[in-house]
C-alpha cells in the first residue's frame, strides 16, 4: 500500500479530528462568554473580542497574503453576511447570559434544519423524504429542550431560536459567496465589520467601567479562540467534503454540556439530555443522507 494511498485514506479522519477539536474551541468560547456576561455587557465583550480578532488576522494573514486579503468581488453580499453574524453574535451572547450553555447550544443547533428549509425556499433545492423526517425529528428535539415548564428563560429561548435563524441565513450566504470569495477574505471582513458595529452597540450599553486585567485577558483569549476555531474549520473542509465531516460539528453540543457541567455545575435533566441526543441524531442523519445523495449524483446513480 503506497504512502499516497494512506495519505488519501487518512484525510477524512484528519478532518474529523480537526472539527472535533474546533467545536471544542467553540464550546470553550461559549463557556468564556457565559462567565464574562455575568460581569460585563455582551456588547463590550464583543467589541474587545473583535479588535483582538482583527489584530490577529492582520498579523497572521496580511504579511503572507497582502492585498488579496481584502479583495472581494461581491462587497454588498459580504457586508450583509458580516452584519448577520454581528447580530447573531449579539443575540447568542444574551442567550448564554440567560440560559445554561448546553441548552443554549442545543437550540442553536437547529440551524442545519433551517438551512435545509431555507435552501428549498430561496434556492430551489430538493430535499428527500428521509431528510424531511430527520428535520421533523430535530424539531421535536428542540421542543424537548425548550419545552414549556422546563425551567428555561423564555427570552433566552427566543434569542437562541432567532440566532439559529440568523446562523442558517449566514451559512446560506457563505455557500453562495464561497464561489467567488476566499475563506480568508470572508473571515477578514466578518471581523472588520464586527469592530465598528460592536463598538456602536457598546456605547449604548457601557456601564462606565472597563474589565480588570484578568478579565481583559480572558476576552482577548476569547477573540483568539474564535478566530482559531474559524480558521481550523476551513482547514478541515480542505481535507474532506463538507457533507462528510459535518456530523462531527454536532459534538459541539456534547462539549457544551460537559463543559457547562464542569465549570458551572449544571447538569441537564433527563428530558433535556434526550432532546440533545435527538437533535444530534437528526443533524447527523441529514449530513450522512446528504453526503450519500451527493456521492450518488456524482457517480450518476439515481436516488429514490
Amino acid at each position: 500500500m503506497s504512502d499516497t494511498y494512506l495519505q488519501s485514506e487518512n484525510r477524512p479522519l484528519i478532518a474529523f479530528a480537526i472539527v472535533i477539536g474546533t467545536v471544542f474551541l467553540f464550546a470553550s468560547g461559549d463557556i468564556l462568554i457565559k462567565y464574562l456576561t455575568t460581569r460585563y455587557p455582551v456588547e463590550l465583550i464583543m467589541a474587545i473580542r473583535s479588535v483582538v480578532g482583527l489584530l490577529f488576522i492582520l498579523a497572521f494573514f496580511w504579511p503572507r497574503m497582502g492585498r488579496t486579503l481584502w479583495q472581494i468581488k461581491r462587497p454588498r453580499l459580504v457586508l450583509c453576511r458580516g452584519l448577520v453574524l454581528v447580530l447573531g453574535s449579539l443575540l447568542i451572547g444574551h442567550a448564554l447570559r440567560l440560559m445554561p450553555v448546553g441548552e443554549t447550544i442545543s437550540i442553536l443547533y437547529s440551524f442545519p434544519i433551517l438551512v435545509m428549509i431555507l435552501a428549498i425556499l430561496l434556492m430551489g433545492e430538493q430535499v428527500s423524504t428521509i431528510n424531511w423526517g430527520f428535520a421533523v425529528l430535530g424539531f421535536v428535539g428542540v421542543l424537548m429542550v425548550a419545552r414549556p415548564g422546563g425551567g428555561l428563560d423564555t427570552l433566552g429561548v427566543t434569542l437562541a431560536l432567532l440566532t439559529a435563524i440568523l446562523t442558517a441565513i449566514f451559512h446560506l450566504m457563505t455557500r453562495v459567496l464561497s464561489n467567488t470569495e476566499t475563506s480568508h477574505s470572508l473571515l477578514f471582513y466578518t471581523i472588520l465589520i464586527s469592530v465598528p458595529c460592536s463598538f456602536l452597540f457598546a456605547l449604548f450599553t457601557w456601564e462606565g467601567y472597563f474589565p480588570n486585567l484578568i478579565d481583559l485577558s480572558l476576552i482577548a483569549l476569547l477573540g483568539l479562540i474564535i478566530i482559531a476555531a474559524h480558521y481550523l474549520l476551513t482547514v478541515a473542509y480542505k481535507y474532506a467534503p463538507a457533507s462528510l465531516v459535518a456530523p462531527a460539528n454536532w459534538v459541539h453540543v456534547v462539549w457544551a454540556a460537559l463543559l457547562s457541567w464542569l465549570f458551572f455545575d449544571h447538569l441537564p435533566d433527563q428530558w433535556t439530555i434526550l432532546g440533545m441526543l435527538v437533535i444530534i441524531a437528526a443533524g447527523v442523519g441529514i449530513a450522512i443522507k446528504t453526503h450519500k445523495e451527493n456521492s450518488n449524483h456524482s457517480t450518476g446513480t439515481s436516488v429514490s
